[in-house]
């Protein structure tokens, strides 16, 4: 078999590669994009990514996100193939010398790269020329903390999309910078939106391994809370990769499979009534729209038994860590049973109190995640490239 390569840059230089491994990533930087163009018309820019990138205009060498996974297990499985994009992005960089290398959130790919980016003398950390910059902070406030100290040796700057993340960089020598979340950007168009009499969401997730443990949860939960509640479901899906993952099931007839837009949404936002979802960004977007809901969430077991002696926070949801208390109620492994999420469904579709409540709670989340003096990734982007 050839060794696996990236295609060359479309434009002879390349001012910026962007590197995000996972579908949030890759809608992460495909708005991160859109907010450059306007300041930086003539910037050249290739990406490993996906669909968001591409449909951003940006050349993507190869696609991240169709073989994104999770946990230790899933990673082993596929480490042949990482490994080998690994190799052909340091070999791309090292031909084509962008100014920039802009790595976004995917810390156990692209920390390992900007490690080896230094170790070869191409990053200003290593005395080349190349800023490394880092977009969307790792979870370091959850686990492998000291990763700080070796992101700081390794990184020119890092902005943040959580206001309390800069802190926990504190007593390192990274700039670190919270530069206000995308999603209360202006120019941002909400995907969901709330509507009393719409179907019920179901949200497993964007990675192929996570949907097939969680979605049958999703869907066994919404089907016993229908027996006493009639209502449809939409289920959102990132790919046809995922879509054809959802359709292996044998889904009742009041159960629509749509493909979520590709970064910013494109037409109107989808309503929903309540939501079951996953741990990943689009609980988010529906906690934004002030939709209710509950969490379910199965990993592999091992990894999951690994993460519980690692992970140091009391919820899952990045909702309910930045709120401080459960927005989401959140049910885990054995605890996503049907029994237990058709009885959030139930109280999300019957409760008043339940709607309201979960709409301070969203007043506070807008709060919370907006910037006090409206800087942008794209303003702090530009201004760290030099």
């Amino acid at each position: 078999m050839p060794p696996f390569r990236l295609p060359p840059p479309q434009n002879a230089s390349v001012d910026l590669l962007l590197v995000a491994g996972e579908h949030s990533g890759d809608q992460q930087a495909a708005a991160l994009v859109r907010q450059l163009k306007p300041l930086a018309p003539g910037l050249a820019i290739a990406a490993l990514g996906g669909p968001a990138l591409a449909g951003a205009g940006v050349q993507v060498l190869h696609d991240m996100t169709a073989t994104s996974v999770v946990g230790l297990v899933e990673v082993l499985k596929n480490i042949r193939h990482f490994r080998a994009v690994f190799n052909a992005t340091l070999d791309w960089i090292t031909t084509h010398r962008p100014r920039a290398v802009c790595l976004v959130d995917y810390p156990g790919f692209n920390l390992r790269l900007a490690a080896e980016l230094r170790k070869r003398g191409l990053s200003r950390k290593g005395g080349g020329k190349i800023a490394v910059l880092y977009y969307i902070s790792p979870q370091i406030w959850a686990w492998k903390a000291r990763r700080r100290f070796t992101m700081a040796r390794d990184l020119d700057a890092l902005a943040t999309i959580f206001p309390f993340e800069p802190k926990c960089y504190a007593d390192t020598t990274l700039p670190v910078e919270f530069v206000g979340h995308p999603f209360l950007d202006p120019a941002h168009r909400p995907i969901v939106r709330h509507a009393p009499d719409a179907p019920v969401l179901l949200l497993p997730g964007s990675r192929k391994q996570a949907v097939a443990r969680i979605f049958p949860a999703l869907l066994a939960g919404y089907q016993a809370a229908v027996k006493t509640n009639p209502r449809d479901a939409v289920v959102l899906h990132p790919s046809d990769e995922i879509k054809s993952i959802l359709q292996a099931r044998d889904l009742p007839e009041t159960v629509r499979l749509r493909q979520a837009a590709a970064g910013q949404a494109a037409g109107e936002p989808v309503a929903a009534s309540a939501v079951l979802t996953s741990s990943g960004t689009m609980q988010l977007h529906c906690a934004l729209a002030g939709i209710p809901g509950a969490i379910a969430y199965r990993a592999n077991p091992l990894t999951y038994q690994l993460g519980r002696r690692l992970v140091k926070i009391p919820w899952l949801g990045i909702t309910n860590i930045l709120l401080g208390e459960p927005m989401y109620p959140e049910y885990l492994q054995g605890a996503a049973t049907p029994e237990a999420l058709a009885r959030e469904l139930d109280d999300c579709l019957r409760n008043p109190a339940r709607l309201e409540k979960t709409r301070g709670q969203a007043a506070r989340l807008r709060r919370i995640l907006s910037h006090p003096t409206g800087s942008t990734p794209a303003a702090w982007l530009l201004r760290r490239m030099g």
